[in-house]
């Protein structure tokens, strides 16, 4: 049964037109999920949905005692009200008020909040968010509509909400760029391109297939039209004349494949990896500690960065991810310690909050405050015609950024910390409002990235594709670290968890380790027994990586015995192959890891 029905939409906004005459349907328990690049209209399907705005033309239709609750991006509270007021507003009186503040309180347990009584003017934009996203959850609603749930959600925060929206009994339309999340939650994808909606049954893994399907179909009947119109203008060329009715109907077919607008493969953000020569000194933090409040973030922390290392950092809301970055990049002090940072060493910074931007000022003169051009390797490269890779196209450039939505703000900005040629790039939460075309050539770009990288995200899928070792914030100033993506860690923790539960059973423990079990049984048994991206990708290219450092071994082993009477190049070469084979060491483990992973996967089929 249909729960609402939209009609021949027509939305505009300024000289763009956002949905071009669509149609569009909710059933009753779908969980639909919507994605599309920045800018293209998918808040605005989700606002005429919910009756916050109207269309220019069309029809919806929804029957008398549907129930809609909308979660907007940025909610709005009124001054002076609680944080648990603020979740209370969904409810509606509409169960027993004691039974709700309980879930409330509950829920902003879980979302991390521990006053129920703080104002929502002392909160944050991502504190907001949540608890806006409690009252939305409270809501009796029979169609939820969510625009961008998961951001400024933790991990555990986000895989909380997974359960609760897949036993949720109503229907769900969501905006939503976590690629993991979509996977778990939607049934159904709608993808909005160019002001038409395409729809995709399955979860986001059908849909990349079944998408890519559909353009090569496109494609195809593209090329054949495009055939068949030469060979009928060879034929008009050779001075064929209306002057019989068969005739001109020949050239009206002709001038009805002229008229047909040509299918063009998506474009794509394209983005050349640009960094600055990066000296041997890189970034030194040395017993760096610093607390807020009286509560201690990081505690006598000390790491050196390596070249090319790919960072990502975890840990719950208000740990002290962000201030860590904002230590590195020289924003705010340590309380004790020091960095020392190499010469060469340049830093681009991608902060959680866009940097002020003068929303008179055109899009190209932005960017040309950068520079009027950049050097790639494949040659210099003007501001324009990278805007143009990022999908800002002619006339857009010269609009004025307060025309842009906050996604293709947020992608302008971006753009402009990487046309500063960082060797060094922190990303703060990368993956708020960016949308996953932007993401997927963001991953690409940051695989050529001939530098530092280092990321806080709540991403799963992000983290999996990027980075190489973890940092976990666990608290107290504790920070851990983890090789591996973000899956590799959860295997960690999984490791470390079972070990406690022996511990405990063998000191009669037995209710704390049944009590840890059953937390975690729940993320255990979804778990699908698959490769990650990112796992893949290794697999394919591991014993190659194995083959490359056996051979620098040999490599050193004859250089070592040409430098014997050389004590200073000894030593260093003694060190580059103590290093090697420790990388080699390394690698063969995890060799081994992913041959028994994919016997498994193997079998299982």
């Amino acid at each position: 049964m249909n729960l609402l029905t939209m009609e021949h939409i027509i939305k505009s906004y300024t000289d763009r037109r956002l949905l071009d005459d669509v149609g569009f349907s909710i059933s009753g328990r779908e969980k639909i999920g919507v994605i599309g690049v920045n800018g293209m209209g998918k808040s605005t399907l989700l606002k005429i949905a919910a009756g916050i705005e109207s269309a220019d033309s069309g029809k919806v239709s929804m029957g008398n005692q549907v129930k809609v609750c909308y979660l907007p991006q940025t909610p709005v509270f009124e001054e002076g009200m609680t944080v648990l007021e603020a979740a209370l507003m969904g409810s509606g009186g509409s169960i027993d008020g004691f039974a709700a503040e309980a879930e409330a309180k509950s829920m902003l347990n879980r979302l991390g909040f521990a006053d129920y009584e703080e104002k929502v003017e002392h909160m944050s934009g991502g504190q907001k968010k949540r608890a806006a996203l409690i009252g939305a959850l409270l809501s009796p609603a029979d169609i939820l509509i969510l625009d961008e749930p998961t951001n400024h959600l933790d991990s555990e925060m986000s895989e909380w909400l997974e359960e609760y929206l897949i036993r949720f009994r109503g229907a769900i339309l969501m905006v939503t760029h976590d690629r993991y999340f979509l996977d778990r939650v939607a049934s159904r994808i709608v993808e909005v391109d160019r002001g038409k909606l395409y729809s995709y049954p399955g979860n986001y893994s059908e849909f990349v297939r079944l998408k890519s399907e559909r353009q090569n179909t496109e494609l195809t009947a593209e090329r054949k039209r495009k055939s068949l119109l030469r060979t009928e203008l060879k034929w008009l060329n050779r001075g064929a004349r209306a002057r019989s009715t068969k005739q001109k109907a020949h050239i009206d077919r002709i001038r009805a494949l002229q008229e047909v607008r040509d299918i063009q493969e998506e474009k794509r953000v394209q983005m050349d990896s640009v960094a600055s020569r990066m000296g041997n000194k890189t970034v030194e933090m040395s017993e760096i500690s610093k607390s807020f409040g009286g509560r201690v973030l990081i505690r006598d922390y000390s790491y050196i960065f390596l070249k090319n290392d790919r960072i990502g950092i975890i840990g719950p809301n208000g740990c002290g991810k962000t201030t860590f970055l904002k230590i590195l990049n020289g924003d705010i002090s340590a309380d004790t310690g020091g960095i020392e940072i190499g010469q060469t060493i340049r830093m681009g910074y991608f902060s959680q909050e866009n940097e002020f931007m003068d929303e008179s000022v055109r899009v190209i003169d932005y960017i040309k405050e950068v520079g009027e051009y950049i050097a790639t390797s494949d040659g210099r490269i003007t501001a324009s015609q990278m805007l143009e890779n990022f999908l800002f196209d002619g006339t857009m450039q010269w609009s004025r950024i307060d025309k842009l939505s906050g996604g293709e703000r947020r992608r302008l900005y971006l753009l402009r910390v990487l046309m500063s040629a960082p060797n060094v790039l922190i990303l703060d939460e990368p993956t708020n409002d960016l949308d996953i075309q932007t993401l997927t050539i963001l991953e690409d770009y940051l695989d050529r990235f001939d530098g530092i990288i280092i990321i806080v995200s709540h991403d799963r899928y992000f983290l999996d594709r990027t980075v190489n070792r973890i940092f976990s914030f666990e608290g107290e100033g504790k920070v851990r670290q983890f090789e591996g993506g973000y899956s590799d860690y959860l295997i960690h923790k999984e490791l470390e968890g079972a070990r406690e539960d022996i511990d405990c059973r063998r000191e009669g423990r037995t209710e704390e380790a049944s009590g840890r079990t059953e937390k975690g049984a729940w993320k255990k048994h979804e778990k699908k027994l698959k490769f990650t991206y990112k796992e893949q990708k290794e697999f394919e290219t591991i014993d190659d990586e194995i083959a490359r450092l056996e051979e620098m071994i040999g490599t050193l082993e004859d250089q070592i015995a040409a430098n014997a009477t050389n004590s200073a190049r000894l030593n260093e070469l003694l060190k580059e192959k103590e290093e090697t084979e420790q990388k080699l060491d390394e690698k063969m483990d995890r060799w081994v890891y992913l041959n028994d992973l994919n016997d498994k996967i193997q079998q299982k089929k």
